[in-house]
């Protein structure tokens, strides 16, 4: 094999890896309960260029709670009309978590997380809470 021949099986086998770990790091983001990283920054996952029909996925913010409280105060998540909102909540305490305008309800055990991922059909500014505490963790803004 020529020295051009082996650069080019090295750069192919470099690129096959980074394929890989892209894939590996990019999977998982649907709505199961599962715990992630602790950072309550949001993440972001994008697509590739390589003529893939399915478009980005959004950012997915995680709102973790402790003692009842959103750590770091009342998180926001902005969205456009039309986007797919999708957040986690991670949390030390058992509560219903409901999104208001939306009608969203879902549990989340202690040490648990939920997930929420749905269309942002509605523009407006919605309260989420805990709902039997009554405690804004975090208000999600939909506009045009």
């Amino acid at each position: 094999m020529s020295q051009q021949g082996k650069r080019l099986a090295i750069i192919a086998v470099g690129v096959v890896a980074i394929v890989v770990a892209f894939v590996i790091a990019s999977s998982g983001g649907d709505d199961n309960n599962r715990t992630g990283p602790s950072s309550a920054a949001a993440t972001t996952t994008t697509g590739g260029s390589g003529g893939s029909a399915e478009p980005p996925r959004p950012a997915v913010q995680v709102i973790r709670v402790k003692d009842a409280k959103p750590v770091g105060g009342v998180q926001r998540i902005e969205a456009r009309k039309g986007d797919r909102v999708r957040f986690k909540v991670v949390s030390d305490t058992a509560d219903e978590v409901h999104v208001h305008g939306y009608d969203l309800h879902r549990d989340v055990e202690a040490g648990g997380s939920v997930s929420f991922s749905f269309p942002a059909k509605i523009d407006g500014i919605f309260d989420i809470e805990l709902e039997s505490r009554g405690e804004q963790i975090a208000e999600l803004e939909v506009r045009d």
